[in-house]
């Protein structure tokens, strides 16, 4: 009976991290693409930081070029009611929790230098995946976790080629870097007594991707792109804390792969003031069939998840006032990851629209400010947890009814030398 509940206290651990890990994908990578709300990011290689998005664009920069930036994200979710029943602790119910979520800074970084008229090379720094989720330690769902801290950190060596007057190609090397903290309650054994514990976990692990993308530059005023990010198979190590039951501390492994995404973008100068732009957004959120967790005891366990496929859409318009000011504007639809079925509190994800607008300045010939601010309205989400998935036997049926939003604020500084 200790040998099951420490295998099921395992994998609740890690059921919940996956779901918050790769639930949480950050597109805010570019002030500027930001003001359009990422439409035209694929196609629109306006400055080097659209090169996270298709790293093909890069051929357009001469010089050498740098660009700084980073993005204030101030997300807001509450549970409005939230209940649970536990095979052990029974019913629970929690009110009104206030905002579960925290404010972040995912900052980011690039380099470029033109290395002849075909050849351009660049490196960027970003954080792709991140979020922090924290509830009380004796609320209802706290079997199914009570705080999540996950951060990333990718660096990424790009080429791009032109081949073609009009048409580059461009790779990358994505090296990413992810640590994750989490904790919630479990169930233990005290003797032959079952018994409320609360777990802590912590694991990193550094993996490599790739990047790929095609930019055509159709005419001088029309350009299409496309992106491609590789999934990452990370295997994180690390160990586990329990706060009683201490002679079950022990070292663990996991498998976690952050999904690949897919992006199509078009851009084109109406004149030399109005520019519209599109995007198409795919990402893989189905790679998650399974998490499998591994501790040096022997364990082996499984869990089901059920994420899926997604997709972006988004729409934009700029307006050049002049030399120095430009502005921008965006509207965007982005699908949410998973089904109130398979949801979990770590992140209460839904389908959101997003309202987006920007603002560039050029503070003289060689610098340039970006300033964007998006709003995300997300639908209201559930949680319907019924205890029967594969790993949930000891942590039980959940239900909870979240409201979520976010406000974005990004500042960028792009230098010419």
């Amino acid at each position: 009976m200790k040998k099951l509940l420490y295998y099921t206290a395992l994998c609740a651990v890690f059921a919940s991290s996956e779901a918050f890990a790769s639930g949480f994908n950050l597109k805010e990578q570019s002030a500027a693409a930001q003001g359009n709300a990422f439409a035209g990011a694929t196609a629109g290689a306006e400055d080097i930081t659209y090169s996270y998005f298709n790293p093909a664009g890069l051929t357009r920069h001469s010089g050498t070029k740098m660009a700084v930036g980073g993005t204030w994200i101030a997300p807001r979710s509450k549970a409005k009611t939230a209940s649970s029943d536990n095979p052990v602790a029974g019913h629970s119910e929690t009110g009104y929790t206030g905002n579960i979520v925290h404010d972040a800074i995912s900052p980011n970084f690039y380099v470029s230098h033109q290395i002849n008229n075909k050849w351009t090379a660049g490196f960027s720094l970003n954080t792709p995946f991140g979020m922090i989720t924290t509830y009380d330690d004796d609320w209802a769902g706290r079997f199914h976790g009570t705080k999540s801290d996950v951060k990333t950190l990718t660096a990424t060596p790009m080429l791009a080629y032109r081949p073609f007057c009009k048409l580059s190609l461009g790779a990358g090397v994505q090296f990413q870097y992810v640590r994750a903290k989490l904790s919630n309650a479990q169930i233990t054994m005290n003797g032959m007594m079952p018994q409320e514990d609360h777990t802590k976990l912590y694991g990193d692990a550094l993996d490599v991707g790739y990047t790929l993308g095609a930019l055509y530059e159709y005419s001088d005023r029309t350009r299409f792109g496309i992106g491609y990010r590789s999934q990452i198979k990370h295997k994180l190590k690390g160990n586990i804390d329990f706060s009683k039951a201490v002679d079950m501390d022990q070292n663990i492994s996991a498998r976690l792969t952050t999904p690949a995404n897919l992006t199509i973008g078009a851009y084109h100068d109406i004149n030399d003031q109005w520019s519209v732009m599109a995007e198409f957004g795919r990402t893989y959120w189905s790679s998650f069939e399974e998490l499998r967790i591994l501790g040096q005891n022997g364990i082996n366990s499984v869990t089901q998840e059920k994420w899926k496929d997604t997709t972006f859409y988004a729409i934009g318009a700029s307006y050049r006032y002049n030399d120095k000011w430009k502005f921008r504007a965006g509207f965007a639809v982005d699908q949410g990851a998973v089904g109130e079925y398979y949801r979990t509190p770590r992140i209460p994800d839904a389908d959101r629209l997003w309202y987006a607008g920007g603002i560039e300045y050029a503070l003289n010939d060689n610098t340039t400010l970006n300033l964007g601010y998006t709003y995300i309205r997300a639908e209201k989400g559930r949680v319907r947890l019924d205890g029967t998935h594969e790993g949930d036997a000891l942590r039980g049926a959940m239900r909870a009814k979240y409201e979520n939003d976010i406000h974005i604020f990004a500042v960028g500084l792009n230098y010419n030398f």
